[in-house]
């Protein structure tokens, strides 16, 4: 069984790696401490690419030394879809601090990430979209959202793979957008989003917080 987050802890740390660039983000936990200062918000991104593995480590402590993070409350992390090494080291640090330190975990979407945002704009339909992402040699990956009832956006199909763009037209005629990373403004919705769900109560155990791969990482023998 699980542990309880320790005493005091008061901490969310977000992290964000499916693109070529990590982003983090740590701000005390509203649910925790009504009083903390929005100002406290920090963001942070580290243009690694292959560099990833070799640096993580380094670049969490930048902004929350390792002797630090019994103060985590909570944890969120960008799930993909996005590169197989980045996604996948990102999901399991943030899975092993959950599981050892007895926290609460978040695993959206990137593309629900860049969804909120977008919505946001006037730049995304009132009727919902798709936002889309080619993926050479496979085919289109796409997630379907559109509006919550509460003035927000729900993510109304995971993102996956779809061969060809008359998929998505026979699931939902409904526009395409380009899905675009876009640090540190993601990682901040990322932060919101996890906010609202400790606000809710949500209980986010770490055990369903998987990368989400558009293709699978091992291709089958012929």
């Amino acid at each position: 069984m699980t542990p309880p987050a320790a005493a005091g802890a008061d901490l969310l740390l977000a992290l964000h790696s499916s693109s070529e660039t990590l982003g983090l983000g740590l701000e005390p936990l509203a649910s925790r401490d009504p009083s903390a200062d929005p100002s406290a918000r920090r963001l942070a991104c580290f243009p690694l690419g292959r560099a990833l593995s070799n640096e993580l480590f380094a670049c969490v402590e930048s902004l929350l030394p390792a002797d630090q993070w019994p103060r985590l409350a909570r944890l969120a992390v960008a799930i993909g879809p996005g590169g197989f090494t980045g996604t996948r080291l990102t999901v399991v640090l943030a899975r092993t601090l959950a599981q050892q330190l007895g926290l609460p975990l978040d695993g959206p979407s990137s593309f629900l990430l860049s969804a909120r945002r977008l919505g946001r704009s006037s730049e995304a339909p009132r009727e919902g979209f798709w936002l889309v992402q080619p993926l050479p040699r496979h085919g289109l990956v796409a997630g379907l959202y559109g509006p919550d009832g509460a003035g927000g956006l729900a993510e109304r199909l995971v993102p996956r793979l779809y061969r060809e763009e008359q998929e998505l037209r026979a699931v939902a005629d409904l526009p395409l957008l380009p899905a675009e990373p876009r640090l540190p403004e993601d990682v901040a919705e990322l932060l919101d989003l996890s906010q609202a769900a400790a606000a809710a109560g949500v209980a986010a155990p770490w055990q369903p917080v998987l990368p989400l791969y558009p293709t699978s990482p091992v291709a089958a023998a012929p």
